[in-house]
């Protein structure tokens, strides 16, 4: 499915997502999980950093590992954190959340799972953290299908408006979004 954004600015000439950087206390304990449990590789990274890091690769992404011992004097971490699916997060679609949810415990590995519902789709999302405390999501994503929103028809909660509006095609947060901004442009003052 291809998605045509429209704007009033051009927007930047982008491709797509290259790779994530992640701060970590130990490069070798970091690498170690990124191969082992997300199946990442090694991948030649560029001689002339003048810090200790690695580069991995797979799934069409990078993960960029950069060492920072200094770490746990800004961040200790004296006890596991809580696994927080409203945390920041990078997520990886998976083809067996159930196989997954089985190496994790084979592994020894705590996580959380939720659930999301949305027009009778479900998404299985598995939670869980990398050595330094940042948090991974594997899910099975792709059963929600992507709708932009300029193609959602409107159908405001509040009951403010006189005339019937369409049904409504799309989930609950795309409807929130649409009121919201329904209400801010009729707040505008000239």
């Amino acid at each position: 499915m291809e998605i045509e954004e429209m704007s009033s600015c051009e927007s930047l000439p982008l491709l797509s997502l290259n790779h994530v950087s992640v701060m970590c206390r130990s490069v070798w304990a970091s690498m170690r999980f990124y191969e082992d449990v997300l199946g990442f590789v090694m991948i030649k990274r560029p001689s002339s950093f003048n810090f200790n890091g690695a580069w991995l690769y797979n799934y069409g992404i990078g993960i960029h590992l950069i060492e920072n011992p200094s770490l746990d004097e800004f961040d200790p971490v004296l006890e596991p954190r809580p696994i927080n699916p409203k945390d920041n997060h990078i997520s990886f679609q998976c083809t067996d959340v159930g196989l997954v949810k089985r190496r994790l415990e084979e592994m020894g590995m705590r996580y959380v799972t939720a659930l999301v519902e949305d027009n009778g789709n479900k998404v299985d999302q598995v939670f869980f953290h990398d050595p330094d405390g940042y948090m991974i999501e594997l899910c099975n994503c792709e059963n929600i299908p992507i709708i932009p929103l300029s193609a959602c028809t409107f159908s405001p909660r509040m009951g403010s408006f006189k005339r019937p509006i369409t049904l409504n095609k799309c989930g609950f947060m795309e409807n929130v979004m649409m009121e919201s901004l329904s209400m801010d442009m009729l707040n505008i003052s000239f």
